[in-house]
């Protein structure tokens, strides 16, 4: 397993976190998965002997279930593992019972706390934009929380580039505690986040988790033209996380995915992995699966090395256009054009 550094911090996190998602079963959640504390613990056994050293899980999965099956899972080895967990959406029928007040932030760590089982959480996430809370409220509750040692690290999730770039703006003119990382949508189905939040994470020097890497099973290989998708698959019907914007794009990527897998006699799934993980400022993965056996096939991924055409066919068949004013500072900023602007457009130079 090979550990990178989570953005300017000092923490060394694997390539790829134990995503947890799936666990509890309860409501909407129960279209994801349906994971009991029997199988946590036996999924955690794998993780922790491949070598992943962080759980991600939140508040909000199966209403704080996920975070009490986190909690019975990893009872006893606590030390082993760094736990993240996020803060922001609804957890209850109240006016203060969402969003990034300091009420919210505060009781939501609180409650955080309890389920887990420990007194501190190692990485404490923002889940989504809040745009009625000021930033300076939310950003003073969670700098007290790291203050107060019942917090390490903060990050965001789910944040667009101007919104990651007044909060981090924000956060070092008060002298509040600082995001370390950003967890976000990336797949080889959709990179938009390689616009704007890829070049932030190169300019700022954030940590970047990227959430369904395989773009909830869509990336796995088991969706294909012309076939019905197996029994019981979420993808392309009423779940629509992530959406599907283009169908014929997402077969072509899957088609290449598919051939490039065959010739490492590998699964697709495990050929996503590889692929995301040599792309530009990714700190780690976040791999959620609902049997042992899914979870066994994504971490044998890290073994995995594709070739410089292989991630070249896979650039190719999923590559964005260039929108404005991308496609202007390719051809007219060429000479002064920085790290962070490069991850974008350096494909697109001559």
């Amino acid at each position: 397993m090979e550990y990178r550094q989570l953005g300017r911090s000092g923490l060394k996190v694997s390539v790829l976190t134990m995503g947890t998602m799936t666990f509890g079963g309860q409501g909407n959640f129960a279209n994801v998965g349906n994971t009991d504390v029997d199988e946590a613990r036996r999924q955690v056994d794998m993780c922790l002997e491949a070598g992943v050293n962080m759980i991600d899980t939140a508040d909000v999965y199966s209403t704080g279930r996920s975070e009490e099956i986190v909690g019975a899972a990893v009872k006893g080895r606590r030390d082993d593992v760094l736990l993240a967990t996020k803060v922001r959406m609804s957890m209850g029928p109240g006016p203060n019972d969402a969003g990034l007040s300091r009420h919210h932030i505060v009781s939501g760590c609180e409650a955080s706390l309890r389920r887990l089982g420990t007194d501190h959480i190692d990485l404490y996430q923002v889940h989504e934009w809040d745009g009625v809370t000021p930033l300076e409220e939310t950003l003073e509750a969670l700098d007290s929380l790291v203050r107060s040692g019942k917090v390490r690290y903060v990050g965001a999730s789910n944040y667009t580039g101007w919104q990651l770039m007044k909060a981090l703006g924000t956060a070092d003119r008060l002298g509040y505690e600082r995001f370390v990382s950003q967890q976000i949508f990336y797949s080889p189905q959709a990179r938009e986040a390689e616009y704007e939040l890829i070049p932030a994470a190169i300019d700022q020097g954030l940590g970047v988790l990227v959430w369904s890497p395989l773009a909830g099973g869509l990336m796995s290989g088991k969706y294909r033209r012309g076939r019905t998708a197996p029994e019981g698959s979420r993808q392309l019907t009423e779940w629509n996380e992530p959406p599907v914007r283009d169908e014929e794009k997402l077969y072509d990527t899957v088609d290449v995915l598919v051939d490039i897998a065959g010739g490492h006699g590998v699964s697709a799934a495990q050929v996503t992995l590889a692929y995301l993980l040599d792309r530009p400022a990714i700190t780690s993965l976040i791999i959620g699966a609902r049997t042992g056996e899914q979870l066994a096939d994504n971490l044998a991924a890290v073994e995995l090395t594709l070739g410089e055409d292989e991630r070249a066919r896979l650039d190719e068949v999923s590559a964005l256009p260039l929108l404005y004013p991308y496609w202007h500072q390719a051809a007219t900023a060429q000479d002064r054009l920085s790290p962070a602007d490069l991850s974008l457009l350096g494909p697109h130079l001559d």
